[in-house]
């Protein structure tokens, strides 16, 4: 689903005379967690005047941001009949709107997740690696402008590319903590579907069961690909790390890894590969702090980028 559609018709169901608040607005697609985002769907929203991200503040009436300046804000909330004293909305518990009509899309996602984190399995279920696929995606500064993914293939033994791709296309789902996978797996999907021959193992940067629902980006696309899955986040966002190991609710869910004291990446099987052999993987394939399949796919999809300018 384009859930930067969603929001804004919920923002368009906010009548004349009334506000809301990111929060509020984020309950209605179904997870708190998603105020940020909501925030900057409102900066990027690409018509201010069919779309009346200026009906959105914060939870204490103040007025938050508005991409057309502040002035520009509060003349639109008076002339809407909403009245502003010193940068917060008068009256804001009688003029504050969450009555939408929604179906709570995260709510389901977040249910899905919790389905899938159950398939997941964590048995080395492959005969042998032979090529490995590095996925990595580039956004522009508009979530509006076409994204860059980027798939690099890899001989697993000679450390050769064998294959390279990519594709441009928009994204409908914004960053959302825990959500990630949503945002990018449609374009990962392109991608894969576009080489000649199925990889072995599909490297992504991301989580595995590095995820407080087991089921970060690596495990979902391992799960809608049926494929052998590796994640490497480049940032520990979740879980604890004692010595090399991180674990969640004290089992571990992967290992802190660096090459030659470098900050290290966060690596986590994703599906149909065991934690040992997840590290394994990695460890073979790098010679700098990212794996060679991540690293060359990140600089594809920088340069198709730069070439798009």
């Amino acid at each position: 689903m384009n859930l930067f559609e969603y929001t804004y018709d919920l923002v368009r169901q906010i009548p004349p005379g009334r506000v809301s608040s990111y929060g509020a607005v984020a309950n209605a697609l179904g997870d708190k967690v998603a105020s940020r985002a909501v925030g900057r769907m409102m900066n990027q929203n690409p018509d201010a005047d069919s779309m009346p991200c200026f009906k959105i503040v914060h939870s204490d009436g103040s007025l938050g941001g508005f991409g057309l300046g502040i002035n520009d804000k509060i003349r639109r909330l008076r002339n809407d009949g909403i009245q502003v004293k010193d940068g917060r909305i008068v009256d804001f518990e009688q003029v504050f709107f969450v009555d939408f009509k929604t179906e709570y899309p995260l709510r389901k996602l977040r249910q899905e997740q919790i389905t899938l984190g159950k398939k997941i399995q964590l048995d080395d279920c492959f005969s042998d690696i032979t090529t490995v696929a590095g996925v990595d995606v580039a956004y522009p500064e508009s979530e509006f402008d076409e994204t860059c993914g980027a798939c690099v293939v890899l001989d697993f033994s000679t450390k050769q590319v064998v294959e390279e791709t990519t594709v441009f296309m928009k994204t409908e789902f914004p960053f959302i903590s825990t959500y990630f996978a949503y945002r990018e797996f449609p374009i990962v999907q392109q991608l894969i579907k576009k080489l000649r021959t199925p990889p072995s193992l599909v490297m992504l940067d991301g989580n595995g069961i590095l995820h407080p629902y087991r089921c970060g980006f690596a495990s979902y696309a391992g799960l809608m690909f049926n494929l052998p899955t590796v994640g490497v986040a480049k940032t520990l966002l979740y879980g604890r790390v004692t010595g090399s190991l991180v674990s969640i609710d004290n089992e571990q869910r992967g290992y802190a890894f660096s090459v030659s004291g470098k900050k290290p990446v966060y690596v986590s099987p994703g599906h149909r590969v065991s934690l040992a052999t997840s590290l394994k993987i990695v460890k073979h394939l790098s010679r700098t702090k990212h794996p060679e399949p991540l690293r060359l796919a990140h600089g594809l999809t920088k340069n198709q980028l730069h070439k798009q300018r």
